[in-house]
């Protein structure tokens, strides 16, 4: 049995799997597993889990561990994330970014396709690690004050994981591989900002497979549009309800119709819809009203409304409108699932990834959801499985009085608000570190 381990210096056209050689005959069949610090439980996982070692899982050393079978002499390790994309057509994207970008390598080999970020992500990874002070040092030595000199952060992370990602996006011909970048959370309200901070974050990362995220706020619906219509490529973000999801369907439309571009393909969009976060607000209201029908609905409203989601984009992808537009090369806003991890620790930690597998969407997911679903998680397609169920759970939340609308509309201000805090902490930690390693005079 071979050992071998993460390259101490991975370039982005780096495989793991390529170390390994083929033997006559024969494949092998490849064993991915991670280090894991004393008292965690390590184990050797087959090719459909993946373990975890710390609050990062992926950053440690990786250890592929081959074992010869019979087989067509194939070397390339599968894990459920490649079943997910290649037989039910789902893209399943992380959920973090930090530095060195190159931690990025394994996952992509275990079947990562694109990387999302936020403010909330970007606060954990800059505030916590010395990987960017000497970045920040020469920055703010430079005169940058210290928002610039975050963006400038941000911007080089991008562009590093776009790189990583290129040959996927190269590969699909602009279907797949994408990294999202958010426009500052403080321009949640303000139109016009969006749209010029959209322009201004296309500009400077300067790569074919960046995402620039926008807000699916009622003041940034027509940025929506606006970008789109510059040919720039759009990740809209915080969707809580079905009506602001048809709206963000619109704004794409519209944005393609509008751009005057005889070849759309190469403006595409994700439309992000949340889920979990839905679940644990609409719990803690049917656990409010404490009837046994109420308390037997936990756990169901977020899925329940994805599925009507999905729905609905079948039915607005489709039709003359669409194909139009199609044969100008547009592609469909796929959607997204975010916020996957499970808040409940009651639920089965696949709850937001298992039964939203379908066809043209992407699942991104963070370490804990990750791990979950490549260790125990069955691939097949389930989104639309059973609609009426949905339509059902949907009817009777609000029979209870569940207001969709309402819902909707605390979980995005909750979520604005959210990234803002994010924002605004670490352009804090910032200060503070650049006093205390006397970048810059107090």
């Amino acid at each position: 049995m071979a050992t071998i381990s993460k390259l101490s210096n991975p370039t982005p056209a780096a495989s793991l799997s390529s170390s390994i050689k083929p033997r006559s005959s024969s494949s092998l069949k490849c064993f991915v597993g991670f280090l894991a610090r004393p008292g965690f439980n390590s184990k050797l996982l087959s090719s459909s889990s993946l373990s975890s070692i710390n609050n990062h899982p992926f950053k440690s050393s990786l250890v592929v561990r081959c074992s010869l079978v019979d087989g067509n002499g194939s070397s390339l390790k599968r894990t459920t994330l490649h079943d997910l994309y290649e037989k039910e057509g789902q893209s399943p994207w992380y959920d973090n970014l930090c530095r060195p970008v190159t931690d990025l390598l394994p996952l992509i080999e275990s079947g990562v396709r694109g990387v999302t970020s936020n403010p909330a992500i970007f606060q954990k990874a800059i505030s916590s690690s010395n990987a960017y002070n000497d970045q920040f040092r020469e920055l703010v030595q430079s005169g940058k004050d210290i928002e610039s000199a975050y963006w400038e952060l941000v911007v080089k992370d991008i562009q590093d994981a776009c790189k990583l990602f290129e040959p996927i996006y190269e590969q699909t011909d602009g279907g797949d591989g994408y990294v999202s970048v958010e426009v500052s959370p403080r321009l949640a309200d303000d139109t016009n900002g969006t749209i010029e901070a959209a322009k201004y974050l296309h500009k400077v990362v300067d790569r074919p497979n960046v995402y620039i995220k926008i807000p699916a706020t009622a003041p940034c619906i027509p940025s929506i549009k606006e970008v789109i219509t510059n040919g720039i490529s759009v990740n809209v973000t915080l969707i809580f309800s079905l009506a602001r999801y048809e709206a963000v369907i619109n704004a794409y439309l519209d944005g393609l119709e509008a751009s005057g571009l005889s070849d759309l393909s190469r403006v595409t969009s994700v439309a992000s819809f949340f889920v979990s976060r839905v679940d644990t607000l609409i719990d803690k209201m049917l656990e409010t009203i404490g009837t046994p029908e109420a308390l037997d609905l936990r756990g169901k409203a977020a899925v329940a409304q994805a599925a009507l989601a999905y729905r609905l984009y079948q039915k607005k992808f489709s039709g003359p409108r669409w194909e139009a537009l199609e044969k100008k090369g547009a592609k469909k806003q796929r959607l997204l699932w975010a916020s996957t991890s499970v808040k409940n620790p009651a639920y089965p930690d696949t709850l937001y990834v298992a039964p939203l597998i379908g066809p043209d969407t992407v699942s991104t997911m963070p370490d804990q959801a990750l791990q979950a679903f490549v260790d125990h998680g069955t691939v097949s397609r389930t989104i639309d499985a059973n609609v009426s169920e949905a339509e059902g759970i949907y009817s009777a939340l609000e029979k209870l009085g569940i207001d969709w609308g309402k819902v909707g509309s605390q979980l995005e201000d909750e979520g604005v608000e959210s990234f803002k805090k994010s924002f605004d902490s670490l352009l804090d930690t910032l200060k503070e570190k650049a006093n205390t390693l006397k970048f810059v005079s107090s």
